[in-house]
């Protein structure tokens, strides 16, 4: 597994695209943060945009073709006040999105530390 890149075990483009699609839709119902992210039904063109980007991040930053040219995590993040508890279940979607696609254990600590990462970019201080 060490010579697989991490878009390949995350099932490459296609496979992003169906776990951003999940993740979205669990940020949607998640009670913690679906507030967030509700207002995007309203503008489908937004949400979208929205996916497509994060699509784009997954694929660049797990060594796809893909490349990025959206925000900076901490610029996306900015003026919203994120706390942990917010964070948290954000990561928990994900996770669950992983699980339910059967991405496998390593995959998931792989994904899990990048996002682990990103945490101080994205949690207001």
């Amino acid at each position: 597994m060490a010579t697989t890149s991490l878009y390949e075990r995350l099932g490459g483009s296609s496979g992003i695209a169906m776990l951003v699609d999940d993740i979205v839709s669990r940020h949607l119902d998640n009670p913690v943060i679906g507030a967030r992210f509700r207002p995007y039904l309203e503008a489908p063109d937004r949400l979208a945009a929205t996916k497509r980007h994060l699509c784009e991040f997954l694929e660049a930053g797990s060594g796809g073709p893909a490349r990025y040219a959206g925000r900076s995590m901490q610029a996306a993040h900015r003026g919203m006040n994120i706390g942990a508890a917010e964070y948290m279940a954000a990561v928990d979607d994900i996770l669950a999105s992983l699980r339910q696609h059967r991405i496998d254990d390593q995959t998931q600590k792989d994904v899990l530390a990048i996002a682990w990462g990103l945490k101080g970019e994205i949690l207001h201080v």
